[in-house]
């Protein structure tokens, strides 16, 4: 049975009645419906011939179990892990438990409260809220539900200062420490640095990925560990973090010094940074890091990944469009750029209001006012 009711004009809700919970109590599912009141009685009609499968009988259990294997076949490994993992994390709480029928946005924000009052930090809480979020809007893609509750939920809001990055100085220091250590501990500092790979990407490097003048990088290594984490990690040739390919160009002197260190060592490993044909631990790539940094006297607080952010605000700060600067960083979309280095648009902004004023000058001057 259907009920219609003009929540204001041109807005309709729709309500269908689908059966009674493990309690006995009725359960319903509504749809709101923009358009006039023909168009809600459609809805209606679809619904009662087709009601959604059994709401009152899934939990929020029963939408992350079924999110994961569907969504497990697309991901890369680190990204399986991780996902497995915190959804592991919550099918831990009380929440997994709430009825898929019942669950609402005070539980999802109670849920909240419940991991900030236990010390589980901010970006903890919203890992785990991505997950359930995620879980939910594929919960309402396959009819389980009417509305993803998880994302008309707040979060709470965390002023987040512009990402630091390491000066030019700085950055000059730690590649002539490097470069007194040795040409391999010079080749990771400024492949680091140009091409703004991570870590794990930079140990995963083969000596065929230079391609004329454009290097790709379209792997990582994965560090595998067993359950007790008892006994020597496995080390695997996998995906990237966002399971793409891309090619960065690199300049005359990162190639000069890649193609030297081939010629030097390229019998002893397919692999940049290894020693055997087996891909290196990340380990390897950071402690070349660890020693430059340490040798230059540079603040101990830069870690190797700070290079990659060095490489993105430089790039953006001297001009480059944001779309480029993804690009090269491996990031899904450009979006994700800004949003991480959005302060080092202040230096291109000012050259764009100077540029704005010299025109307006020019035009002023130009009428004699």
């Amino acid at each position: 049975m259907a009920t219609v009711r003009e929540k204001k004009p041109g807005v309709w809700e729709v309500r269908v009645f689908t059966g009674r919970d493990a309690a006995g109590r009725p359960t319903q599912v509504s749809r709101t419906v923009r358009g006039g009141k023909r168009d809600a009685l459609h809805v209606a009609a679809q619904l009662e011939a087709k009601p959604p499968a059994a709401p009152a009988r899934r939990l929020v259990a029963d939408a992350l179990n079924a999110w994961v294997e569907a969504s497990d076949p697309t991901w890369a490994v680190s990204t399986r892990r991780d996902q497995r993992s915190r959804v592991a994390l919550i099918a831990s709480d009380s929440i997994a438990r709430v009825p898929l029928a019942r669950i609402s946005v005070a539980d999802v924000e109670r849920w909240h409260l419940s991991l900030r009052s236990s010390g589980i930090g901010e970006a903890a809480i919203v890992n785990r809220h991505s997950v359930l979020r995620a879980a939910l809007e594929f919960a309402v893609r396959w009819e389980w539900l009417s509305v993803n509750v998880a994302a008309k939920a707040r979060l709470k809001q965390r002023k987040q200062a512009g990402r630091e990055a390491m000066s030019a100085e700085e950055m000059r220091a730690v590649l002539d420490a490097a470069r007194s250590i040795g040409p391999a501990a010079e080749l990771v500092v400024r492949l680091a640095a140009v091409t703004g790979a991570r870590r794990a990407e930079l140990a995963a490097l083969r000596w065929d990925d230079l391609e004329g003048t454009r290097l790709r990088i379209d792997s990582q290594v994965i560090t595998q560990r067993s359950d007790d984490h008892l006994g020597a990690p496995e080390y695997t040739d996998g995906e990237t973090k966002t399971a793409n390919r891309r090619l960065v160009h690199l300049d005359e002197q990162t190639i000069e010094l890649f193609v030297a260190e081939r010629d030097r060592r390229g019998e002893c490993s397919p692999y940049v940074f290894g020693d055997d044909a087996l891909p290196p631990s990340p380990a390897r790539v950071s402690g070349w890091w660890e020693r430059s940094r340490k040798l230059s006297g540079v603040d101990r607080s830069w870690r190797l990944h700070d290079l990659r952010h060095w490489s993105a605000t430089t790039a953006i700060s001297h001009g480059h469009d944001v779309r480029t600067v993804a690009g090269r960083l491996g990031h899904a979309d450009a979006a994700m750029t800004l949003r991480a280095y959005a302060h080092a648009l202040e230096a291109p902004d000012r050259d764009v209001a100077d540029g704005l004023a010299d025109a307006l000058d020019y035009a002023t001057n130009d009428r004699g006012l």
